[in-house]
């Protein structure tokens, strides 16, 4: 019996390794092109001397392709002034901050006259609250240590300490927001006591030679400083607005071409975005994230426009003749080397590993699609500021 159940396995494996053969030598010689793997389904007996298979499959669609004319895009562009050098130096200058008492004589001097707490001052304190007269949980500390106008602590309680010296302490209500993330206490009004230790002034280094060596320019001080600044914002300006204008032409080409997204793919495209998504929450260390159960329903829509983009890029690509060149490619892994210490050892990371390679290629495949689609549609240029870009009301 056993043998006899192992020789009948057998045997139908080797008839559907067959069928799965002819199936396929029979879609190219027809020219079929499949949207994802067949399936066989046997519809005869097991045990029969020759088993007939069904094939199950869908083909890849007809994509028409809209009038590209219709369409109207917003191109940003930005200009990189000095003013927006200052911000960024500002910027870069507060990561070096470091504080000092209030009042009291240093290097670089006691703050001025005032030493009351003023925005932008580091700040330690003792504060307890209490709501209807009881402590709760996560309203009292020692020693709390934080800066007047970063927002880390609710507008109140900031308000609150503006203007307090060192030694003196207030009591005033504090009502919690209705969505405040500590639900014991949301939509609650409570009543805190703060009492000030110390209060320190910060000081920001010079924008000199000394700074520009602690940023890693060598050689050229302030002046090679300022223009490296320029050029990691106008990268920045470039990669920003590539993205915005990128995202437009996609939801335009969308919208415009035509065609029924094989159910097949968008399937294999949800099951992608799952994994891809248990892999996040597993590198940041979620627990159990290799077992949770993340439902493929909620990719759905984001499965189906991944899926009907490809196919669309597919067919534009092929009727235009956008597909990558050598020299396209070349030119990008260039320009991004360009940015790193050892541009050579860059250029051979990427040549060295098909799959980087391979991310090179459909960046400047969906460059070339996205100056096609320009060149036939009507685009708005807009001038916009370096922080005005930054805006997430801007972004598509």
């Amino acid at each position: 019996m056993v043998e006899k159940q192992y020789g009948m396995q057998v045997d139908f494996e080797l008839q559907f390794d067959k069928a799965s053969e002819l199936f396929f030598d029979l879609a190219k010689k027809e020219n079929i092109l499949l949207a994802g793997q067949p399936r066989l389904d046997p519809k005869s007996e097991l045990d029969a001397e020759k088993i007939v298979f069904v094939a199950f499959f869908e083909v890849l669609p007809e994509v028409k392709i809209g009038d590209f004319s219709t369409a109207e895009v917003t191109k940003y562009t930005t200009d990189i002034s000095d003013a927006e050098i200052d911000r960024a130096l500002d910027v870069l200058r507060k990561q070096q901050v470091h504080y000092h008492p209030r009042g009291e004589a240093g290097p670089h001097g006691d703050g001025g006259a005032n030493t009351a707490a003023q925005a932008g001052d580091q700040v330690v304190i003792d504060f307890v609250g209490k709501i209807d007269g009881v402590e709760f949980a996560g309203g009292k500390a020692e020693n709390f240590e934080y800066v007047l106008g970063e927002g880390r602590m609710l507008p109140e309680f900031e308000a609150a300490t503006l203007g307090l010296k060192a030694g003196e302490s207030k009591t005033f209500p504090l009502s919690f927001p209705a969505d405040y993330h500590g639900k014991d206490v949301a939509g609650k009004t409570a009543e805190f006591t703060i009492t000030v230790k110390s209060v320190n002034w910060p000081h920001l280094p010079a924008v000199d030679d000394a700074f520009a060596l602690s940023l890693g320019v060598t050689e050229g001080g302030v002046a090679k400083m300022r223009e490296e600044i320029k050029e990691n914002l106008e990268r920045e300006t470039k990669r920003r607005t590539t993205s915005l204008l990128k995202g437009e032409v996609m939801d335009k080409l969308n919208s415009l071409c035509e065609l029924d997204a094989p159910k097949t793919l968008v399937a294999q495209e949800q099951e992608r975005l799952v994994e891809s998504a248990r892999q996040d929450l597993m590198q940041r260390g979620v627990p159990n994230a290799k077992d949770a159960p993340i439902p493929a329903d909620i990719f759905a829509e984001q499965a189906l426009k991944r899926v009907r983009l490809g196919l669309i890029l597919s067919d534009l690509v092929k009727q235009q003749n956008l597909a990558a060149t050598a020299d396209q490619i070349k030119a990008e892994i260039d320009e991004q080397a360009a940015t790193y210490e050892d541009p050579k050892e860059v250029v051979r990371w990427f040549y060295s590993n098909p799959s980087r390679l391979k991310d090179i290629e459909n960046l400047v495949l969906e460059d070339n699609v996205i100056k096609y689609f320009t060149s036939q549609a009507k685009v708005i240029d807009k001038a916009v500021t370096f922080e005005e870009l930054s805006k997430p009301s801007l972004r598509i």
